[in-house]
């Protein structure tokens, strides 16, 4: 048995990663935030294709409510072996219109809770010295985009925060590596027009949006033996929209 925590579970990409995972014969802590029939659903699906899980509510960016999730999972199962650090948010807004709340609220949940959860796992995996951290980052740590000043800058924190962990961690067998998703089918995409989306796809080579599958498959593939001596790498999933 092999016990993945996936934080914000419930929607999206931590959606996918979590069903992807449970096929792949993780059992899957799902964590989110407030819906917890949205979370159910993530379970019920896991649990119909085979495999095991639980749920947790927890608001990643509160460091008590972190820590008590992690010891929960652990006194649960015993072991974990993988954390998937997904749960972020995106307040787009020009620098000189900056709201000092989504400044707040951003660097909390995208770069305050991942440092909070990788702690807190490590701890635990140090003692197997063995484990996979995965960090969700996004194209928009290394490709500018207009009004995300914020965004990208939290983006580019969790990519140096994964390189830097990962040779803090490699000597207690602990793998760390950041997945950095291009334009993605999810509720951020769902809420553009047509319009936008159009002009979206005419810069990404591959003429189209990314699906959770394309990133959950990723994950799946990192965290596995296969991929064992990979470590401290930040891979783009954008369909060339970088390039």
């Amino acid at each position: 048995m092999k016990v993945a925590i996936v934080t914000g579970a419930s929607r999206g990409i931590g959606r996918a990663c979590a069903i992807k995972l449970g096929q792949a014969g993780y059992t899957v802590v799902i964590n989110y935030a407030s819906n917890d029939a949205k979370a159910n659903e993530v379970l019920d699906i896991i649990k119909q294709n085979g495999g095991d899980g639980m749920l947790y509510k927890a608001n990643v960016a509160n460091y008590d409510e972190v820590k008590e999730m992690v010891k929960t999972v652990f006194d649960t199962y015993k072991q974990i072996d993988l954390l998937v650090n997904n749960a972020g948010i995106v307040r787009d807004e020009p620098l000189i219109g900056l709201n000092k709340e989504n400044l707040d609220m951003c660097f909390d949940l995208n770069v305050k809770g991942y440092f909070y959860c990788a702690k807190e796992v490590a701890l635990k995996m140090a003692r197997k010295r063995s484990g996979v951290i995965i960090n969700m980052s996004s194209v928009s740590g290394t490709f500018s985009l207009p009004g995300q000043t914020v965004y990208s800058a939290t983006k580019g924190a969790v990519n140096q925060f994964t390189r830097t962990l990962a040779k803090e961690m490699g000597s207690r067998g602990i793998r760390v590596n950041a997945v950095a998703p291009g334009f993605i089918e999810t509720d951020m995409i769902d809420t553009l027009s047509d319009e936008k989306k159009a002009e979206y796809l005419k810069v990404i080579p591959l003429k189209r949006f990314g699906t959770g599958d394309d990133i959950a498959n990723l994950v799946v593939a990192l965290a596995s033996d296969q991929m064992s001596y990979i470590t401290g790498q930040i891979i783009t999933l954008d369909g060339g929209l970088s390039l």
